[in-house]
């Protein structure tokens, strides 16, 4: 069996970044996802977010190439973008033109700063975004500038995921309804709302508007990583009293008076850098086999070349080979149904998608020769 959204049919209007990732998503779980890209535009076998797609090369500023995309949208359950606001408009091919072919298509739109505001127009990228979110700022540790986890939070968690999940329940109700709906989805709203928690810690008092004084930014001694003797790196989380005992059980440090007031945020540095002098002692290996598959919270830091090769990623095969090219598998998994093995995309499939579509030899031909395809 395919995944839950196999007979979902997706158009991609051809982007960068949090698009292509909602795109893989979508395949991923078995929705059929049509890239349109531009003619003649370089397909790069080995990128795993452009795995499950078929493409088809068009040029959207031609009137013969827009009619395709549209012949494409009459047929298809939803279309996305992420283009500036405005510029689909200006192509003929907005939310309008669209519904006009399919009411019942779900229209995505993936921006930084989304269709309105002051900042709707300028350009920007994943560290902009979170930045003005106010994410950003919670980055880093205590006295150093503020540190973006690469574009994992703007383009990827605020971005690409919360546009794929808004997708999934527009055609939800469009399924229910016969009504589409256009998505407005925004880095700077999605990362703000992957901040819900510690907006929620905040209005509590249990938050500080500071970087690295915290429980979950490495304020806190028990809640951070730490070098080993061999130059490698292990983390520690180890919150809650019972986990943290047994942290202090492992390390030799049960009976130390300095780390009985666990909470005691005043203490937290000096205790921290107890921890840093005792971790420096061993080799990841060995904390490995002192701590590893116990409840003190514990993992070593892999790197992306030592992660596939964990025992504990390889029973549940995280990563896959494809196409020569190691990378995450489909997540997340279900017992009903099961999603394909990612198949990487390595040529377009214009003629095919075109005959498809009901255009002849002679049709195609012509739209090749006019350059409106390729």
């Amino acid at each position: 069996m395919a995944g839950p959204l196999q007979g979902i049919k997706v158009i991609e209007l051809a982007g960068i970044g949090p698009g292509p990732f909602a795109g893989m998503m979508l395949a991923d779980h078995g929705a059929e996802v049509i890239r349109v890209d531009r003619p003649g535009a370089r397909i790069d076998a080995r990128d795993p977010l452009l795995r499950g797609r078929r493409i088809i090369g068009v040029d959207l500023k031609s009137a013969a190439g827009r009619a395709v995309v549209l012949d494409l949208v009459k047929g298809a359950d939803a279309l996305f973008e992420g283009f500036r606001p405005g510029v689909t408009e200006r192509l003929g091919l907005g939310p309008a033109e669209c519904h006009a072919v399919n009411p019942a298509l779900v229209y995505g739109r993936m921006t930084g700063w989304g269709q309105f505001g002051p900042y709707a127009q300028a350009a920007g990228h994943d560290i902009n975004y979170i930045a003005l979110a106010g994410a950003l700022h919670t980055y880093g540790r205590a006295g150093e500038k503020p540190t973006p986890a690469i574009n994992m939070v703007g383009d990827f968690g605020g971005g690409g995921m919360m546009l794929a999940f808004g997708m999934v329940s527009a055609l939800l109700h469009a399924k229910t309804t016969g009504q589409g709906q256009v998505i407005d989805c925004a880095m700077t709203d999605g990362a703000a709302a992957l901040m819900a928690m510690i907006w929620g810690f905040r209005a509590s008092g249990m938050w500080k508007d500071e970087r690295g004084v915290n429980l979950l930014d490495t304020g806190a001694h028990m809640y951070d990583t730490y070098e080993c003797a061999d130059g490698t790196w292990i983390s520690i989380g180890s919150l809650e009293p019972q986990f943290y005992a047994l942290l202090l059980e492992k390390t030799g440090l049960k009976d130390d008076p300095d780390f009985a007031a666990q909470m005691d945020s005043g203490r937290w540095p000096q205790l921290k850098d107890r921890l840093t002098a005792l971790f420096s002692t061993k080799t990841r290996a060995e904390w490995c086999e002192i701590m590893e598959m116990t409840d003190i919270c514990f993992a070593p830091v892999l790197s992306m070349a030592e992660a596939p090769h964990h025992p504990h990623n390889v029973a549940r095969q995280t990563f896959v080979e494809a196409g020569g090219v190691m990378q995450p598998a489909p997540a997340p998994r279900y017992s009903a149904t099961i999603a394909d093995a990612p198949r990487m995309t390595k040529q377009a499939d214009t003629d095919a998608i075109l005959a498809e579509l009901g255009y002849d030899d002679g049709a195609v031909a012509a739209l090749k020769a006019a350059g409106a395809v390729r």
